[in-house]
């Protein structure tokens, strides 16, 4: 997002060198795979206080990737739907800081599964950076283009709660958003329309299916 996609990183702690021996800037990946397998807790919380202005992407990275992944999620993904939901209306409010109540940022991110968690969403976020470079940067600089991120992701976020259980059907508007917070922190547009194009086709999937369900039903009365 222009303002939370552009800020320096800012920690709680001495903050790690964010330059390579090349003095290349460190991957996003690699800065958030140091955050989730480093000490400490993780908790939403701490990824806000950690990442600061950039943990409005960074949230809807990890709390969207959830239902987006093909992992046992033990019924946790509807939470972090409704908390996706919150961060998108903040966004749309103009918010420039994240806020969760203190229950939501106690909330630990991964449980036991924990790696397994981390293991595919590095996949995910490394297979998108293997492709990605600053493209459309203008897009990100427009007045209202935040807010209109929040509406996207509201739709995305709502469409993949209201997906009827281990439907599937609630993966594409997740991945959908996952994409889209993801370039916001890379500055690409394309993946951002990617990610806006991914999460409509799967909100029209729903509700087509839906629509034919619904017919198919009312047949019989």
């Amino acid at each position: 997002m222009s303002a939370h996609a552009r800020a320096a990183v800012t920690v709680s702690q001495e903050p790690p060198q964010q330059t390579t021996d090349s003095d290349q800037p460190v991957p996003f990946s690699d800065q958030l795979e140091g955050w989730l397998t480093g000490e400490g807790e993780k908790t939403l919380g701490s990824l806000v206080h950690t990442f600061g202005d950039k943990s409005f992407a960074i949230l809807l990275v990890v709390l969207l990737a959830i239902p987006a992944l093909p992992l046992p999620t033990g019924g946790i993904s509807h939470l972090f739907l409704l908390i996706g939901g919150l961060i998108a209306l903040e966004m749309i409010a103009g918010r420039k800081e994240v806020w969760l109540p203190q229950r939501w940022r106690r909330l630990k991110l991964g449980g036991g599964r924990r790696q397994q968690f981390v293991s595919a969403l590095m996949r995910l976020i490394r297979r998108l950076e293997r492709y990605s470079r600053p493209r459309l940067r203008f897009l990100f600089r427009l007045p209202l283009f935040d807010r209109a991120v929040g509406v996207v992701v509201l739709i995305g976020a709502t469409g993949a709660f209201v997906a009827p259980p281990f439907s599937g059907l609630d993966t594409l508007p997740a991945l959908g958003v996952v994409m889209l917070a993801l370039s916001l922190l890379l500055e690409d547009g394309l993946i951002a329309a990617g990610g806006v194009l991914v999460s409509a086709v799967g909100v029209a999937l729903e509700i087509v299916l839906g629509a034919a369900a619904f017919h198919g039903v009312s047949s019989f009365f």
